[in-house]
């Protein structure tokens, strides 16, 4: 079954639903720093969040004919511990509701989800910038430790000198 297609329409419709509540979410949600919108792709949004273990964590949202795509970049490709820590992300991805790790462009780790279009709302666009800022806040300064252990070693080395 394949999934059914926006019509332009539809499409108008939701970029001007997601362009709203993104305008209202700044002045209500402190951590959204800044929203823009991609110059070269259509429909693309980058919400910059800030964080608390990590400063800042920049969520790509794209709409297409069939699907809302989400994702941020969580980690380049790790130096150290790389089985480990891909057993430690495939493991939480069995607990994530509506989003995954993945290997992604540059052989980096993003995390990543997909909604049909007609799904798009305010509820889930609430439900996809929290979830995203959420996974990234649990898991990203263990997996950092674990994939450049040696890096943070010598660099805590050269600190204590």
């Amino acid at each position: 079954m394949t999934r059914d297609v926006a019509t332009p329409e539809e499409l108008s419709a939701l970029e001007q639903i997601i362009d709203d509540w993104f305008q209202r979410q700044k002045e209500e949600l402190p951590i959204l720093l800044d929203v823009s919108r991609d110059e070269d792709i259509e429909r693309r949004w980058y919400a910059r969040l800030e964080g608390e273990e990590r400063d800042v964590t920049t969520v790509w949202l794209t709409l297409g004919q069939r699907t809302l795509k989400y994702e941020t970049y969580f980690l380049p490709y790790p130096e150290d511990n790389q089985e480990e820590l891909f057993e430690l992300l495939l493991r939480r991805n069995y607990d994530l509701v509506g989003a995954q790790f993945g290997i992604g462009p540059e052989e980096a780790i993003f995390l990543t989800g997909e909604l049909p279009f007609h799904a798009v709302d305010e509820t889930e666009l609430d439900r996809i910038l929290g979830s995203i800022w959420e996974y990234v806040e649990r898991y990203w300064r263990a997996a950092l430790k674990m994939g450049f252990a040696n890096r943070l070693k010598n660099e805590n080395e050269k600190t204590s000198e």
